[in-house]
């Protein structure tokens, strides 16, 4: 059977072990996209390290949660940004000023929305984080 968002599949498996007070949770999905994103989290601490392994079946990820994330999710439908409309978007999706972040797709790659601002750049809204 397979997915019809595989990203949003991950990050509401995610969501509900970091509520359910787990320490490690498992990915069945490998993708540029996952990994990329999970280097985001990593690099602003809200997970913790993760290991790519190998089977015959495509893969699997194993990522260690730290307790950090209250609420993960996915941005649906993927929506179109400037650099100057971050504002309405940061109201609509992450609950106060300054807490947690979303995660932007532009042509170079994916990055936080405020590294898009500091670059002065637009781009697709994918996720959120807080």
């Amino acid at each position: 059977m397979s997915l019809n968002d595989p990203l949003a599949n991950v990050l509401s498996h995610i969501n509900l072990e970091e509520n359910n007070g787990k320490t490690s949770v498992r990915i069945n999905h490998v993708s540029k996209l996952i990994v990329s994103l999970l280097n985001i989290l990593k690099e602003k601490n809200y997970l913790g390290s993760y290991e790519i392994h190998e089977n015959n079946r495509g893969g699997f990820i194993t990522v260690h949660l730290i307790g950090s994330i209250n609420k993960i999710g996915v941005i649906k439908p993927r929506l179109s940004v400037k650099a100057s409309g971050f504002g309405k978007f940061e109201r609509r999706f992450l609950p106060a000023h300054n807490l947690g972040f979303m995660i932007v797709t532009i042509d170079e790659g994916m990055m936080t929305h405020e590294e898009a601002i500091e670059r002065n750049l637009g781009g697709k809204l994918l996720a959120y984080v807080y």
